[in-house]
C-alpha cells in the first residue's frame, strides 16, 4: 500500500458524490481489481455503481459461501487483501462458515455486505438483522457505517485492519441511505504499518543458549514463517541444529516437503498424534504458529519435563496462550530466524555442531526408507481398480512444470498428492485450513485470478466438493482456467478415519460406518455436474485413462474437471461401502 506524505484532505476540496461512488473510488485507490460476490436488493445502489470502474470486476458466485473462499484462495496466492461483497444477514449468515476458515487461516479479507437503511432500524423489518453482532465471531474486528462523512475513513481501518498482523478477515456494513447520500470525504491509498519487528540481541542470544544445547530439537512452523517471507531462514536454522521439523496450522509452502528433516502436519483433528512427538524433544521452537490446532487437544503439558521451549510470532496473544513457554518473542518470524541463527554458530560447541551434522544424515537415512516402503506400497496396487490416488498423481507429477499451483482440499488423498509432486516452491502450494468443507474448487479459482499466466490444479474430494460445486459456473462464466480433481471414493472417509479413532479410544469394536458417511445412494456424476455447467470434463475410473484425461485438462487455458473414482477402502476394514 503507498503512505502519502500529508493528509490529501488538506490539498484541496473534493467534489461532493454519493457514497456509494466514493467507495469504489476507495477500492481503486487501494489497487483493488475484483470484488467477490453475490448481489441482493439492498445493494443494488453500489452494485450499480461498479458500471463506472470498468478497471474493477466484479466476480460473480452463486452462493456467499463460494464468494468468500474465492476471495481468500486470492488473498492467499496474491498476497493481498480481497473484497467480498454479502448480502444482508441472509447472505452473511451463508458466508459465516467460510469467514470462520478466513479467521482461523488469517486471510486479509474486507467483507462488505448491505442492509435497507439506517432510516429503517426501528421498524423491525424483513430481512433486519444485526449484521455486526453475526460477524464478530468470525471477524477480526466489524463495524456498521452510520453517516456518509465516514464511510471512507471506516474503509481504510478496515484494510489496514485486515492487513497487520494478525491478519484476518474484517467486516463492515453499509446502510443504503448512508451510501446514497453526498459525500465530500476524499479517497486516498490507505496507510498501513509496517509491523517487520527486529528481535532484542540480548532476547535472541538467550534464545540461542537454550537451544544450542540440545540433543533432541524440535521446530514447529506455521503461515506465519510465510506471511514473513522466512522459508529460507526456517531451513538453514533447522540444517544448522539438525533438528526434526514439523507444521502447525501451516498451509503453504514453508519447509520444502522434499526435505528431509521435515515430518510433515502435526495432528489436525487428535492430540494424541502430536503428543509423543512433541514431548520427545528436549529443546523446542515453535515459530509463526500457535499451540496446537487440534479439535480435540492435549489438555495437559505437551513438553517433556525440562525441556526448553521458544516461541516466536507477530501475535503475542498466541504466545504461552496454552502452555508455559521459557522465552516469547513477538518479532517479525524471518528477522528473528535470522539473527538466531547466527546467535547459534557461536553458541554451538563444536561437539553440538557435530551431533547436528549426525543428526542430519540419520534424518537423510530415515527419509530414503520411508519414502521406499511407501513407493513400495503404491506399487503393489498400481492396477488396481478402483485405484487409490497415488497413480494419478505420478501422472500428473509428469506434467505439471515448476510454476504450477496446487489448491489442495483432497484430505485423505493429500499424503499421495505430496508424495509424488514435491512442494519445494513458496506460493505453488495452498492447503485447506480452518476447518471449513468446499474450499477446493473456489479457492483455486481465486489462485487462478492471482495467477492467471500458471496452470492451477484445485483439488477436492467427493463430499466437500458438494458445498460449492457451483462455483465451476463461475469458472465457465468468468473463463477462469483452473483445473479441477474430484477424489471420489464415494463417501465422507475423513470421518471413517475419525470414528475409527473413537471406537479404539473407548474400547469398541470395529463394525460397520454409519450410514450418513455414505455418499453412493445415489451416486454422484461430477463430470455430468460439471458439464451441465459450462465446464469440460472426463471421468477417470482405470488407470489407462489417467494420461488422457490429464493431457485434455492441460491442452488449453479453459476451466476443466477430471471425476477420480477413488478405491472407498479404509485400514482395517476392507473395501466395506458405508451402511453395507
Amino acid at each position: 500500500m503507498v503512505v502519502k506524505d500529508k493528509d490529501p484532505a488538506l490539498a484541496g476540496a473534493v467534489a461532493a458524490r454519493p457514497g456509494r461512488s466514493a467507495l469504489f473510488e476507495q477500492l481503486r485507490a487501494d489497487g483493488f481489481k475484483f470484488m467477490f460476490g453475490n448481489p441482493g436488493t439492498v445493494e443494488q445502489g453500489f452494485l450499480d455503481s461498479i458500471s463506472e470502474f470498468p478497471d474493477i470486476t466484479y466476480v460473480l458466485a452463486l452462493q456467499e459461501t463460494i464468494a468468500v473462499a474465492m476471495a481468500d484462495g486470492y488473498a492467499r496466492a496474491a498476497r493481498r487483501p480481497a473484497i467480498v461483497q454479502l448480502h444482508s444477514g441472509v447472505g452473511l449468515g451463508n458466508g459465516v462458515g467460510m469467514l470462520y476458515q478466513a479467521r482461523r487461516g488469517h486471510a486479509p479479507l474486507i467483507v462488505l455486505a448491505g442492509e435497507s437503511g439506517v432510516i429503517y432500524d426501528a421498524m423491525d423489518a424483513q430481512m433486519a438483522s444485526d449484521l455486526v453482532a453475526i460477524a464478530r465471531p468470525v471477524t477480526k474486528w466489524a463495524t456498521r457505517v452510520v453517516h456518509p462523512t465516514s464511510l471512507l475513513r471506516v474503509l481504510r481501518r478496515a484494510i489496514k485492519i485486515a492487513s497487520t498482523p494478525p491478519m484476518g478477515p474484517v467486516f463492515v456494513a453499509l446502510p443504503m441511505d448512508v451510501l446514497d447520500e453526498l459525500t465530500s470525504e476524499p479517497a486516498f491509498p490507505t496507510s498501513v504499518p509496517v509491523t517487520r519487528v527486529s528481535p532484542d540481541v540480548a532476547e535472541v542470544e538467550k534464545a540461542a543458549e537454550l537451544l544450542a544445547r540440545a540433543r533432541r530439537p524440535l521446530i514447529i512452523f506455521g503461515d506465519g514463517v510465510a506471511s514473513s517471507g522466512g522459508q529460507r531462514e526456517l531451513v538453514e536454522l533447522a540444517e544448522l541444529l539438525g533438528a526434526d521439523v514439523w507444521g502447525a496450522d501451516c498451509s503453504e509452502v514453508i519447509m520444502p516437503t522434499s526435505h528431509a528433516q521435515y515430518h510433515g502436519q502435526l495432528g489436525h483433528m487428535f492430540g494424541s498424534h502430536s503428543l509423543p512427538i512433541v514431548s520427545g524433544a528436549d529443546a523446542v521452537l515453535v515459530v509463526g504458529t500457535y499451540l496446537l490446532p487440534e479439535v480435540f487437544p492435549t489438555l495437559g503439558s505437551i513438553f517433556a519435563p525440562g525441556a526448553s521451549v521458544v516461541h516466536v510470532d507477530l501475535d503475542a496473544y498466541e504466545i504461552a496462550k496454552n502452555f508455559p513457554v521459557d522465552l516469547g518473542l513477538v518479532a517479525d518470524p524471518a528477522l528473528t530466524l535470522r539473527a538466531l541463527t547466527a546467535a547459534l554458530r557461536t553458541a554451538m560447541s563444536r561437539e553440538e555442531v557435530a551431533a547436528a551434522t549426525e543428526r542430519r544424515a540419520a534424518a537423510r537415512a530415515r527419509r530414503e526408507e520411508e519414502d521406499r516402503k511407501a513407493r513400495a506400497a503404491d506399487a503393489a496396487a498400481w492396477e488396481d481398480v478402483p485405484m487409490r490416488p497415488a497413480r494419478f498423481m505420478s501422472e500428473l507429477a509428469k506434467r505439471l512444470g515448476p510454476r504450477s499451483v496446487i489448491f489442495d482440499e483432497a484430505l485423505t488423498s493429500s499424503p499421495d498428492l505430496t508424495r509424488y509432486l514435491p512442494l519445494d516452491q513458496p506460493g505453488g502450494y495452498y492447503q485447506t485450513r480452518g476447518g471449513s468443507l468446499g474450499v477446493g474448487i473456489p479457492g483455486a479459482l481465486g489462485a487462478k485470478l492471482a495467477h492467471p499466466d500458471r496452470t492451477v490444479v484445485g483439488f477436492t474430494g467427493d463430499g466437500g466438493s458438494m458445498y460449492t460445486i457451483q462455483a465451476l459456473w463461475t469458472a465457465a462464466h468468468h473463463g477462469i482456467g483452473a483445473k479441477f480433481v474430484i477424489c471420489n471414493n464415494g463417501s465422507y472417509k475423513l470421518l471413517k478415519l475419525n470414528i475409527q479413532q473413537y471406537w479404539r479410544e473407548r474400547g469398541m469394536p470395529e463394525h460397520d460406518f454409519p450410514a450418513s458417511f455414505d455418499l453412493m445412494k445415489p451416486e454422484i456424476r461430477f463430470d455430468l455436474l460439471a458439464q451441465s455447467m459450462g465446464v469440460g470434463s472426463v471421468r477417470v475410473e482405470r488407470p489407462d485413462q489417467i494420461g488422457p484425461a490429464l493431457d485434455a485438462a492441460l491442452a488449453d487455458d479453459k476451466p476443466f474437471l477430471i471425476d477420480l473414482v477413488l478405491t472407498d477402502e479404509v485400514a482395517g476394514h476392507g473395501h466395506v461401502r458405508c451402511g453395507q
